[in-house]
């Protein structure tokens, strides 16, 4: 071969490599890109959509809206543990590679990304970025930028991220605005969880100092900028001014406000005055007594302020008292099942709480992924059969319920049963103390609440535990100091709601997982370290159907509820708002309910 022929042939292979490069990567791997992916099926919307259902297209832009919390911040970056950071930073200034639609269980439509790629396998996940998008500074998002964030957030953000990014293993950019993330294990979830990452800018963030506290918002490319910041109080967003990705359907008819305000109070009280005063725009209560009977005021009667019950279709959320198992004093199933007998719902409902709330007994409670009144079916059992001891039998077979007292208060057939668990833990009466039969130590823990709301229930299931001879001491701390102590498991026990969605996924790993249990900062709260748990959760990530899917989701239900790391509480049967008359909402409403970014200033 000549020279003159070598180098011509050189030449044409490295223009045909070149060429590769530059193509999507669906044009060698068999697969092409889509404009959305859903965790089971396909997606609801087409390519060609323009909004999500639950949104009003045409709701008009301007305006302020004026929104509040009972807590405090000591820091803007949401996505470190260290300190407590506002969340609406992270949906509102820092996006994603892709949005999660409000309408499905768990489906992602284009947004930094305008398309999505996997295999049958999910083996890998590649995305195509618009070559519209804009971080606020003007600065094009580029796929230096995501890989960049993926690098970050693995080695140094929030355990969840830690742990989701682990399993990735090869980050990579192709072509000229491609990015690609091939799998180090199989995992169904990882294509939608990776294009859930949020993107920070390079140029804008410094790697030294990411994981310390700060008052300076990350640059972002949301529609919404941090415009003024007072610690601990006020944070007020204004929208980006060349915000890039207005248009797109993922984003029409959200994001209506030109200015969002957000102000924190230290206690409910305040907070619910300052509504009644006009000082904000929207409440979602919580409290029964208050919905039934604090909104008895001239603005309700004369419609200025409208109270709205809405119906969700989410799992109801899981509102518990946890167990802390890592102290030893709750290391005995035995112990945290007695303390469930003595906690006399048929009491609180209508003495406490105007008996308007439902009794929560399930993790995934009032949807199809819940094993509560229903018996284990076929799968279900294959997947538990390797953990015979990890199931009651009352679960098993769907009939177990939480205990039902007489609703007096003094129930002797609870306590009885209580004592007797008691007992056969090594505990025993006392002249009215409840003490080791082994040291002679009274059993004492501590609860920890950070709400004067919180504190009322707690002072009441005292009242319950006292006649077990058991001391409950409640210790009230300020929202930071509750959260620090919440974050670092510093508790014998502590209220906690889990929310779910109707596709759990990884985060059931960050909140069950045995990995999770020692790991500052996880939803582990309980410490709980259980094999059964943990097969149980990867069976739900690698399920393809979604039959498999319910079958695993209610099987790690069962394996939850016999842990009884928890009292478990109560729920309502949707959403309580009360809006001031000058915003709106879409009268459609999502499957979780009505959403804040989807309201827009009446007239």
């Amino acid at each position: 071969m000549s020279d003159i022929t070598r180098r011509r042939v050189l030449r044409n292979t490295a223009l045909m490599f070149g060429a590769m490069a530059l193509r999507p990567s669906g044009a060698f791997a068999g697969v092409s890109p889509v404009h959305g992916i859903a965790m089971h099926g396909t997606p609801l919307y087409p390519p060609d959509f323009t909004h999500y259902r639950s949104v009003n297209p045409q709701a008009p832009r301007g305006g302020q809206l004026v929104q509040a919390a009972v807590a405090s911040f000591d820091s803007l970056n949401p996505f470190i543990v260290r300190g407590t950071a506002p969340p609406f930073i992270r949906w509102n200034i820092v996006e994603s590679l892709m949005a999660r639609s409000p309408d499905e269980p768990f489906t992602m439509y284009g947004l930094l990304a305008r398309s999505v790629e996997t295999d049958d396998e999910r083996s890998y996940v590649a995305f195509e970025l618009d070559p519209r998008a804009r971080f606020s500074d003007g600065a094009p998002v580029t796929p230096d930028d995501v890989l960049f964030s993926y690098e970050l957030l693995r080695s140094k953000g929030r355990p969840n991220h830690r742990s989701y990014y682990s399993k990735v293993a090869k980050a990579s950019a192709y072509g000229s605005n491609g990015v690609r993330f091939d799998f180090a294990e199989k995992d169904r979830e990882l294509p939608l969880i990776l294009a859930l990452m949020p993107v920070l800018a390079k140029h804008a963030v410094n790697p030294a100092t990411f994981e310390e506290t700060t008052f300076r918002a990350p640059l972002g490319s949301g529609p919404y900028v941090a415009a003024e910041v007072k610690p601990g109080e006020t944070v007020i967003l204004e929208r980006s001014p060349a915000y890039w990705g207005r248009d797109l359907p993922v984003n029409r008819g959200l994001y209506n406000f030109d200015r969002l305000r957000y102000d924190f109070y230290r206690d409910v009280n305040s907070q619910f005055e300052a509504f009644k005063r006009g000082l904000y725009d929207i409440r979602f209560e919580t409290d029964p007594g208050r919905w039934k009977t604090g909104y008895d005021i001239p603005a309700v009667r004369d419609g200025r302020i409208r109270l709205e019950e809405i119906e969700t279709g989410m799992p109801k959320p899981y509102s518990a008292l946890i167990f802390n198992m890592r102290r030893e004093i709750f290391a005995d199933a035995r112990v945290r099942a007695a303390m469930v007998e003595l906690f006399d719902f048929e009491w609180v409902n209508p003495n406490l709480y105007f008996d308007v709330y439902k009794r929560t007994a399930s993790f995934y409670e009032g949807s199809e992924l819940a094993a509560r009144g229903r018996p284990a079916g076929e799968v279900e059992r294959k997947l538990l059969a390797p953990f015979p001891d990890a199931v009651l039998p009352a679960v098993m077979d769907g009939t177990w319920q939480p205990p039902v007292s007489d609703g007096s208060g003094r129930d002797r057939e609870s306590l009885r049963r209580a004592l007797a668990l008691l007992d056969a833990a090594g505990w025993s009466l006392d002249k009215g103390t409840l003490v080791s039969k082994a040291s002679g130590k009274p059993f004492a823990a501590e609860l920890l609440v950070g709400t004067k709301d919180q504190e009322r229930l707690a002072l009441a299931y005292q009242r319950m535990l006292k006649r077990a001879g058991i001391t409950l001491e409640i210790r009230l701390v300020d929202n930071v100091q509750f959260e620090a102590r919440k974050q670092t498991y510093d508790y014998d026990m502590v209220p906690y709601i889990w929310d779910q969605s109707l596709s759990p996924g990884n985060e059931q790993a960050f909140y069950f997982g045995s990995a999770a249990a020692d790991t500052p900062g996880t939803r582990n709260f309980m410490g709980l370290k259980s094999p059964a748990a943990d097969a149980m959760i990867q069976a739900l990530l690698v399920a393809r159907e979604r039959s498999d899917f319910v079958a695993a989701v209610r099987a790690l239900d069962r394996v939850l509820i016999s842990a009884q790391f928890s009292v478990p509480l109560f729920h309502t049967p949707g959403q309580w708002v009360a809006r001031w008359r000058k915003v709106e909402r879409p009268t459609v409403v999502s499957l979780s309910g009505t959403l804040a970014e989807s309201w827009w200033q009446g007239s």
